[in-house]
């Protein structure tokens, strides 16, 4: 008899505590925050301000390591508390993307140019790195927009660079924080279903911190967290209408 093997978790956060400063000045930041997701997996991250949703982002992102616990992506220990087990910054590279709340391009660089140079810094050739940019930036609708400098595209757009971007090196985990705030409600709605679409579609695994309650149903699980610890999940809320991502 043929024996499956299980594959591995995208990211596991095993007991994931953050501490500031020691003893009267002691700030317990995070608290053995424990979370898996599987590849193609869509997660949100709700709670009120201070209470640790920035501060795990950082810490499974491998930019603020945490004072206790492990970080495993895609099979692979890479951090036990505060000692990196891998060369940090060359495995962000490769595996993880990440969207924060302003799109961040790169001002005098056209958006097909800030998605390559994404790829080209892992060493991809500028002429294959422009191929599978002008890909993602039709995949994810501004294919148009490709020749275009940021500051000629709306807020929508130069937040769909920015998930192109992401996706350029084909990561495992994408990491969005507040990726909506700067946005209306309905390209703010665009961009959520986008992150579920690149999840299901690309199988990569994706965790959004948000204070918005209005597409909440886009997620498959999500949490709240307070004072920093994570707290049960919750089923996602009935669906509202769709609107069809647009630029």
């Amino acid at each position: 008899m043929t024996q499956t093997s299980k594959k591995p978790a995208a990211v596991e956060a095993l007991g994931l505590t953050k501490i500031y400063g020691s003893g009267n000045t002691e700030v317990i930041a995070m608290k053995e925050v424990s979370l898996s997701l599987a590849r193609g997996e869509v997660v949100a991250l709700l709670g009120p301000s201070g209470a640790g949703k920035s501060t795990f982002l950082t810490a499974i992102g491998l930019i603020n390591p945490p004072t206790a616990g492990r970080i495993v992506i895609g099979g692979e220990a890479v951090m036990d508390g505060p000692r990196a087990l891998v060369d940090l910054r060359a495995f962000r590279r490769r595996h993880l993307g990440f969207v924060f709340q302003k799109a961040n391009l790169i001002p005098f660089l056209k958006a097909v140019e800030n998605v390559a140079i994404a790829m080209e810094i892992n060493d991809v050739s500028p002429r294959a790195a422009r191929k599978r940019a002008l890909e993602l930036l039709d995949y994810l609708g501004v294919g148009d927009r490709a020749r275009n400098l940021p500051d000629a595209l709306s807020g929508g757009q130069q937040q769909r660079v920015a998930v192109a971007r992401a996706l350029a090196n084909q990561p495992s985990l994408i990491l969005a924080d507040e990726p909506t705030a700067a946005l209306d409600s309905h390209r703010g709605r665009q961009v959520m279903e986008l992150f579920r679409q690149v999840a299901h579609e690309h199988g990569s695994a994706v965790i959004v911190v948000t204070h918005d309650h209005r597409s909440l149903d886009v997620f498959d699980r999500t949490y709240e967290m307070e004072d920093g610890e994570l707290g049960a999940k919750h089923s996602p809320p009935a669906p509202t209408a769709n609107s069809t991502p647009s630029a």
